[in-house]
This record gives C-alpha cells, sequence and structure tokens, in this order.
C-alpha cells in the first residue's frame, strides 16, 4: 500500500539492489528498490545507479518504490563482456568533472596513466581536471615543469598541497555545485585534500579506496560524499579498470586534443601515424608541436 505522491530525490548510494534515495533538502536518505515492472524484459545495463535523479513512491513503512530513473546527462560506463552480449555497468551517473589526483613527487607522477585517465574522460565526453598534490615536495616552478602543458591541451590543472592549505581553496571551488568523480593512484593524499576542503571528508571518501585491480573494485557498493556549501564528491572506482578494449585502435587519436585536429592533414585516410609519408602528426611530433611524452602515450594506448 503506497501513497499517490511522486517525489523526486537523488541516487547517492546503492548497495545490492537497494538504492538510498535523497530528497532535496532532507537529511536522511530513504531506502528504495526498483519496481518490479522496471526490471521486466532483457537488461542490457544498470537500470539505475549512483548519480541518478529518480521519481519514487513513498511506501507505508517509510521505504520507497522507485518508479522511473529520469534521463542521464552524461555517464561513467564500463562494459561488461559477457555470453548473451555486452552489459553496459553504470559506475556514476551525471558526473559534471572528473577530477584526477596525482602528487609531483612522492610517488613520482605516472604521467602516462594520467594521459590514460584523460583518454577515457574524453571518450566518455566528462570534462577532465587535473590537480598535482604535494607542491611542498618539489615547489610550484618546478610542479608547473611537470604538469604546466596540460592547460594548452584544454585541461584546468589546480597546484596543491593538503600540508601546507595551498590551492585547497581553488579546489573547494572547482568541486562547488557539481556532481565529481574523484579518482587518481594511491598515495598521492587524495584523503589529506578532502579533508583540507570539510574536515572528516576524507575519512568517508578514504574508507572507499581507489582499487587499481582491473575489473574489481574494493567494495561493493558506492556512495555520493556531500560537500557543504554544495556538491558532490563520487569514490569513482579505479579508472584502470574501465578498460579501453571496446575501442578501435584507428580512434584513438580523437581522443587526444593535440591529435584530432591534424588528422584531416595526413597525406593518406587511413594514417597509423606511425611511418606513413605525409603524417602531419608525426611532422608535429618532429617540430615539437606534439609532446614527444603524449605521442608514447598515444603509442602505448593504441597497442593495447
Amino acid at each position: 500500500m503506497s501513497t499517490s505522491t511522486l517525489s523526486t530525490g537523488l541516487i547517492i548510494r546503492a548497495q545490492s539492489g537497494f538504492f538510498f534515495v535523497l530528497v532535496d533538502g532532507q537529511t536522511q536518505p530513504v531506502t528504495c528498490q526498483l519496481r518490479g515492472r522496471l526490471k521486466q524484459g532483457r537488461r542490457e545495463g544498470d537500470l539505475a545507479a549512483v548519480g541518478d535523479h529518480v521519481l519514487f513512491t513513498l511506501l507505508t513503512d517509510g521505504s520507497g518504490s522507485i518508479e522511473e530513473i529520469l534521463p542521464r546527462k552524461s555517464e561513467i560506463v564500463r562494459l561488461d563482456p559477457r555470453p548473451q552480449g555486452e552489459y553496459r555497468q553504470i559506475l556514476l551517473a551525471n558526473p559534471d568533472q572528473a577530477v584526477f589526483v596525482f602528487a609531483c613527487a612522492n610517488p613520482e607522477p605516472k604521467l602516462r596513466m594520467l594521459d590514460r585517465f584523460l583518454v577515457i574522460a574524453e571518450k566518455q565526453k566528462i570534462p577532465a581536471v587535473i590537480v598535482a598534490n604535494k607542491v611542498e615536495l618539489i615547489g610550484l616552478e618546478k610542479a608547473r615543469e611537470k604538469f604546466g602543458f596540460y592547460p594548452d591541451l584544454g585541461y584546468k590543472v589546480i597546484y596543491t598541497s593538503a600540508k601546507e592549505k595551498t590551492g585547497v581553496d581553488e579546489l573547494h571551488e572547482t568541486l562547488k555545485g557539481k556532481l565529481s568523480a574523484l579518482a587518481g593512484p594511491s598515495g598521492v593524499g587524495k584523503s589529506s585534500l578532502m579533508n583540507a576542503i570539510q574536515p572528516g571528508l576524507g575519512i568517508a571518501v578514504g574508507e572507499i579506496s581507489f582499487s587499481n585491480d582491473k575489473g574489481k573494485h574494493t567494495t561493493n557498493f558506492r556512495q555520493l560524499h556531500q560537500l557543504l556549501g554544495g556538491g558532490w564528491v563520487a569514490d569513482a572506482p579505479g579508472w584502470k579498470s574501465l578498460a579501453l578494449w571496446d575501442t578501435e585502435p584507428e580512434e584513438i587519436d580523437a581522443y587526444f586534443p593535440e591529435l584530432a585536429p591534424l588528422v584531416e592533414d595526413c597525406q593518406f585516410s587511413d594514417c597509423s601515424h606511425i611511418h606513413e609519408p605525409g603524417c602531419a602528426v608525426l611532422t608535429a611530433v618532429k617540430s615539437g608541436k606534439v609532446r614527444q611524452e603524449r605521442y608514447e602515450s598515444y603509442l602505448r594506448l593504441k597497442e593495447e
């Protein structure tokens, strides 16, 4: 028995078929399940996910029944190959941006991994922000030598030090009012940064570690964490698990902003950008217009 009133809410946590839906202005989520009719028929992907806005009916026992999942503007998807066909696993619905945190040192930043993350963000059409943390270890000048070319490619870079509170306000402003997927290697200071922005937030985020194990996440549930002043931070899965196996090698260049405009100037329409004469990409690499390191990241991803 239910009331006839439909409420709109945001899924802030999903676990074992239960969805915790928060209504705007409320502090406690309603524990909901999908209405039976939504689950009928062959499923080609997750019906609901963290970050989804839904319509639900409040039941007499205080729980809820999700009646409709509202249209998504964006999503982070992992394609799961199954015998009956690909299954679209929605890791996060409606992200406004992906925030990739890397340390300037300790651990040394693996820019090839960052390039991989950026390619995945480009493929999934999610704006990316780069956070270069632990600036205090090498100084801002050397940090800019490592990360300073990314803004020319269209990626915002925020230089931070959780220890010295440098750049924390700028990062907070970037997160405010948005749903952000936070990711990066272990040991780069994600939890410390979140604690610097909002005491206790880093503990919540840190409980759900960002697994780099291929195809695995370290927990069986996903969750959003609310920022004071507006906005949400998502405990994103390890971006390395978002394999590019569903990507054709010849489309990789489209996800490198500095390579994509050059392709049409190549002499051959099927140019591999490796050895052909008249290749605009190779010419740009030789002239320094395209960084050698980024070109090598491109080749590595293409080989996969």
